[in-house]
């Protein structure tokens, strides 16, 4: 079911529509991921100063490298856990978009999605965004004290917040709060391989870019796989 949902969510990069959303959301998330990449240098100032001696880097001080080209190349490293919050964000601003484009090629029968309020959308993203920020900040002294583990730990950590909130806003559109986050519960398996799955690429620098939208799509197909096989069970 997941890889089948991430090839459908793949060969769909040649349809217009769904291309015109996956370039906006790459130039969106580029720079929401410069804007939180000179956040967390402007964090680094205030922290240690105007400079500091960095392992393997050396002496940075943090205007300077934020406007060299050297800061281009530090971006992309730090893109690797950067790319998470900014995965979060892109998810809540383009996932309805990408969702309408999928079941308008992959589900045309399905009738329009009923409106989810603004104000529950707003508080489910801040919501998964406070948590996901709080553990992946939490995870840093996992890391540092089982460093050999620290990447899978990121995957494992990641791919539970990221799938659990792509998963969400994704059935949520079609089902409610309440019915969205019962059918999270009872799949809580495959959308955790799901969303690890996810967030290995995230680990890959410009690779990491299409990644939001691309998960977008992804996880739409596996909302509806999930759908269709519990209509299909005795039952339901």
């Amino acid at each position: 079911m997941i890889f089948s949902a991430f090839f459908k969510a793949l060969s769909q990069i040649g349809d217009p529509r769904f291309r015109k959303v996956l370039l906006l959301g790459v130039g969106l998330t580029l720079a929401l991921l410069v804007a939180v990449y000179a956040a967390f240098l402007g964090f680094l100032q205030w922290a240690v100063g105007d400079g500091a001696e960095l392992p393997l880097i050396g002496t940075v001080t943090w205007l300077d490298d934020l406007l060299g080209w050297s800061s281009f190349f530090l971006m992309l490293i730090l893109s690797v856990f950067l790319m998470v919050p900014v995965a979060s964000a892109i998810t809540s601003l383009f996932l309805d978009e990408v969702a309408k484009a999928v079941e308008d090629k992959h589900y045309p029968q399905l009738p329009p999605a009923p409106k989810v309020s603004f104000w529950d959308g707003l508080r489910d993203t801040v919501n998964f965004l406070g948590i996901l920020i709080a553990a992946n900040i939490l995870a840093i002294v996992v890391y540092l004290l089982i460093p050999p583990a620290a990447i899978f730990i990121f995957w494992g950590l990641n791919g539970y917040l990221l799938g659990m909130e792509y998963f969400q806003l994704a059935a949520m559109r079609r089902l409610g709060r309440t019915k969205a986050t019962a059918l999270r519960k009872e799949n809580r398996g495959t959308i955790w391989m799901a969303g690890i799955l996810m967030a290995m690429p995230l680990s890959l620098p410009l690779v990491n870019l299409i990644i939001p939208i691309l998960g977008a799509a992804t996880f739409t197909h596996i909302y509806h796989a999930i759908a269709a096989k519990g209509r299909r069970s005795p039952g339901i």
